[in-house]
């Protein structure tokens, strides 16, 4: 199989390795200075250095090219690029009959739209598509470190012989039917992890890190199911375990962002000294705006939202989540 990655941001360059070892590989960025450099450092110095990018990888910033007898396109962009890049590969002739796999996460900031709407709203064609989602850093991926990822598809059959496919044993693929558990999963966890960031920031302790994280998976599984998830896909990979990953773990640039926000540093100045998209940031309000559409409560996100507004105070909001009246577990 020939893979071509669009965009070569952490994540892109990262799957890129990961899979190059057991397939062709192209690696597409837009900025030709960007495509010079990695070709000819064999590095990623902007967005994941120190990890060695596979001899066997062929970088190149025209799409075209990039796209030369690839089987399978793999769209690793931030999800705010990727109706852009879309419309930039419906140009390419061909293209929109190749099976297409997306890797980002959350929603488009303009339209609110989840990636599989983007899709179909952008893409022509009649070419099988999915997300591969999962709790996985792009630094430990590049590493070669163990991790394991869904790969969901409306076509069942596309995904699971995808999944076969790119399945090996440091990077194990799952298939799922469930395209909406799956980008629900990915998109509120990175919300819940600026909630966690706060939490930590504000030193409020582990027994209060571990309530939000469980009353967060609560949160985007009543999303989830309402509209149309799978219990088994909130509960799986992409959904709690995505979820625990970046509420936990500091190569989380979410959970970065809510960690500096508790130290009551400006979120302009977090976002411009970041280096990387942090899709909690974009996705806060679209989650918020698509629980109310769905008559959903989430608490934590409207919390978010606030806090990233400007209207509340890290730690009065978390006052106010815990002066929220006692109900049941279930609610």
């Amino acid at each position: 199989m020939k893979i071509a990655v669009l965009g070569a941001g952490a994540w892109g360059t990262a799957l890129a390795s990961a899979f190059a070892d057991r397939h062709a590989v192209s690696l597409w960025t837009r900025d030709p200075a960007h495509a010079a450099d990695l070709a000819g450092s064999r590095e990623n110095l902007r967005y994941l250095p120190g990890h060695r990018l596979p001899a066997s990888i062929i970088v190149d910033p025209d799409l075209g090219r990039c796209l030369d007898e690839a089987t399978l396109i793999l769209a690793a962009v931030p999800t705010g690029a990727l109706a852009s890049t879309l419309q930039q590969l419906e140009s390419v002739v061909g293209a929109s009959e190749r099976p297409l796999l997306w890797a980002c996460k959350g929603f488009d900031a303009s339209t609110g739209e989840l990636p599989h709407r983007i899709i179909a709203r952008v893409r022509t064609g009649g070419a099988a598509s999915g997300v591969l989602s999962g709790p996985s850093f792009a630094a430990e991926i590049a590493r070669g470190l163990p991790a394991a990822l869904t790969l969901a598809s409306a076509d069942a059959g596309f995904a699971r012989s995808t999944a076969h496919a790119l399945h090996g044993s440091r990077l194990r693929i799952y298939s799922s039917p469930d395209v909406i558990g799956v980008e629900i999963g990915g998109a509120a966890k990175n919300v819940m992890a600026i909630a966690a960031g706060i939490c930590d920031g504000l030193a409020l302790g582990l027994n209060a890190r571990a309530a939000l994280i469980t009353r967060g998976l609560a949160e985007l599984t009543r999303l989830g199911l309402r509209l149309g998830g799978r219990p088994d896909t909130l509960m799986g990979l992409s959904g709690a375990g995505d979820l625990i990953l970046t509420c936990t773990g500091d190569l989380s640039r979410n959970r970065q962002v809510g960690l500096r926000l508790a130290q009551d540093v400006p979120l302009a100045e977090i976002l411009a000294t970041l280096g990387h998209v942090a899709e909690g940031v974009s996705s806060a309000h679209a989650l918020a705006a698509l629980a109310r559409a769905n008559a959903v409560e989430m608490p934590i996100t409207e919390a978010v939202c606030q806090v990233l507004d400007g209207d509340l105070h890290a730690r009065a909001a978390v006052e106010e989540l815990m002066r929220r009246d006692p109900r049941s577990e279930s609610e």
